[in-house]
Formats: C-alpha cells, structure tokens, sequence
C-alpha cells in the first residue's frame, strides 16, 4: 500500500495549531510511523485539519459525494433519503465522502415533511408498532432513527408514539435524531429524550428554560443555520433569532454540531452541497463559538456524537480524512477554503 509522508505542517489538534510535524499516510490510515514514503508532500506553511464532517444533508445521487468532497466534506451524515437501495449504492465508494444514513425518517401523516411523496412506511403508526418501525430500519441499514417533530397540533407523529420510537431505537443501539423546526417541536424533542436534535426554531427563539433542559438532558444540536439563512431571505425571518438561540445552547454547554441540510428537493429553500459547511462554520462563530470551536464542530464533534469513533482528529490510527488547507483557520475562518489537497480514507483527490 502507497504511504504519503506530509511535512511540516501545522496540524489542527482540536484545541490549537501544533507546531510543525509530519504526517504519514499508509493506505487508509494515519500511520505512527513514516517509514520510507512513496511520495513527499512538501506542507510548509499549510494547515493539516481532520477531514470535515457535516452533521445535517440529503443525498441526492453519485454527484452530491464528489461535490462534498471538493470541499474538504470527507463525511456526510444524511437526515433522509430512500429508497434504500439508493443509499447502498452511495456507500464506500472510493475518493469520494463516507455516508452514514437515516434512511426512511419517520414522519406524521398531517405534517409538512408528508407533502415530499414519502412511502407509506415514513408514517408514524401506534406505540405498539414502533418496535417493527425500528427493525424495519435496521434491515433497510439505517444508521440511526430519525423522527420529524412538530409542534401538538401540527401534524407529526404523537408523543406516545414518538416516545415509543426513541424507546426501541434505543434498546436496539440506534441513536436517535429529531427535526425540530419551531419552540413547539423542541418541547417534544425534549420530552421524549431523543440523543440528538437537528434545526434551531426558524423565525423565533428557543425559551430559556428549553436551553436548560437540553443542557440538563445532556441533548446536542445541529442548528443548520445555513438553513436558517436561506429562509431568512425566501420568507423574511429573522436569522438573528436562530443565531441568539445557537449563542445561549453554546453558553449552557449544550454541544453543538456543523450541520447545513445541503438538499436538491425542489420546493425546499436552496443549501448547497460542501461549500455551505464553510458557510456553516462562519455563522457558528457569529453566534458565539471560537474559531477552534466551529472547527471541532465540523470534526471530533460529530466524530464522538454519532459514534464514528476512526476519524475526526488527526491521530495515529484513525481513518486518513484529511484536509491541507493555505492559512490560519483559527485567525481567519475563511482559510478552510483554500484548499490545498484533500484525502479520503488515504486515497488523495
């Protein structure tokens, strides 16, 4: 297997810049090593980063990987797509982004997410049935559950029955995600305990009390605000609501993860595939989060939430996602666009 030896970079060690050190990439790992290498890749200068992970995306087909990974997206977290045999076809393929999948989410009949054409198996059933709902996934290879909430009244699935799915998702080790979209659907979110809680509310700002139940419950949140952005400027809300609620969870120590819900579903705000995770990164500080914590939030943040437990820092050992980048990100945030040269479990692109 070729080995790559990175030299002299700077590398992002979740907390600073190192000073200058090598870096050895043997096959598809990080190697303890260097040995003798098959090519030299001269990093003075450069900036060596985990390679980015965005926590909140829809796949769309083939071309959605290749666009991620030209942005230094070396992993993506999809929130919803079927059928299954999509999602298989987009796994492990080579020197494009690593997928992990909801697969089906699990909706209700009368919510928004029931316009979008979903098979019959996306709807909520009774709390006896949630046990099947959840080994269904599992057959289909999901990799965790993920519920759409919304606020009582509005359509989505009832609280026994959501309370049933997290219960079974749970019992089976799947972690599990709600959509939150409004104050309401985070009441819900938070009732029923699911692991981790996806959107900020568009338009308005979470209760302080609802922080303090997040934080207490030890809950996590991907607030999308790329999303939230580009609703602000379709439907005029505020972006400064979502903003002040990422702020207050970053202050109660409610972790907080880089997501977009980068999407191609028409009738569906636009978020672009890959440079948006940038976007994400440059809001996050806006609300608050340091430069070294927006950047966590997009690696060992949801390397360590959603149990991808071979990347996310730049170790010995780990998956070899990797991403050189020309500046400093922790002075200037804009740096982790100029991209350099990107890895993807060792294969380079």
């Amino acid at each position: 297997m070729a080995k790559t030896l990175i030299r002299g970079a700077r590398v992002f060690d979740g907390h600073g810049l190192t000073g200058p050190r090598d870096v050895t990439i043997d096959g598809r790992v990080i190697a303890a090593e260097a040995g003798e290498p098959d090519e030299v890749v001269e990093a003075d200068g450069l900036t060596l980063l985990p390679g980015l992970i965005d926590a909140h995306l829809h796949l769309k087909g083939p071309e959605t990987l290749g666009k991620l990974v030209s942005y230094g997206v070396t992993t993506g977290l999809d929130m919803a797509s079927w059928p299954a045999s999509l999602v298989q076809s987009l796994r492990e393929q080579p020197g494009v982004s690593d997928i992990r999948s909801a697969g089906l989410p699990v909706i209700g009949r009368g919510g928004r997410h029931a316009q979008f054409g979903m098979p019959e198996g996306a709807y909520a059933g009774t709390p006896e049935q949630a046990g099947e709902m959840v080994r269904s996934r599992i057959a289909d290879g999901s990799d965790y559950l993920k519920l759409v909430l919304e606020a009582p009244g509005e359509g989505g699935p009832d609280q026994a029955a959501a309370a049933a799915l997290v219960m079974a998702a749970r019992e089976a080790g799947l972690l599990t995600i709600a959509h939150a979209a409004s104050a309401g659907a985070y009441d819900l979110a938070i009732a029923i305990g699911v692991d981790i809680v996806t959107h900020v509310p568009f338009g308005e700002a979470l209760r302080p009390d609802q922080v303090e139940a997040l934080a207490a419950a030890g809950q996590v949140v991907v607030p999308t605000l790329t999303m939230a952005e580009s609703i602000s400027k379709l439907r005029g809300t505020r972006l400064e609501d979502a903003l002040e609620t990422v702020g207050a969870l970053h202050d109660a120590g409610v972790p907080i993860l880089a997501g977009t819900d980068a999407n191609a579903q028409p009738g569906v705000p636009p978020v672009e595939y890959g440079s948006s995770l940038h976007r994400e990164l440059e809001l996050l500080t806006r609300a608050g989060l340091t430069n070294a914590e927006a950047l966590n939030a997009a690696t060992a943040g949801p390397a360590q939430y959603f149990k991808l437990a071979d990347r996310g820092v730049v170790e010995a050992g780990r998956r070899a996602d990797l991403l050189l980048i020309a500046g400093d990100p922790l002075t200037d945030l804009s740096a982790t666009r100029s991209i350099t040269r990107v890895w993807v479990a060792g294969v380079s692109k």
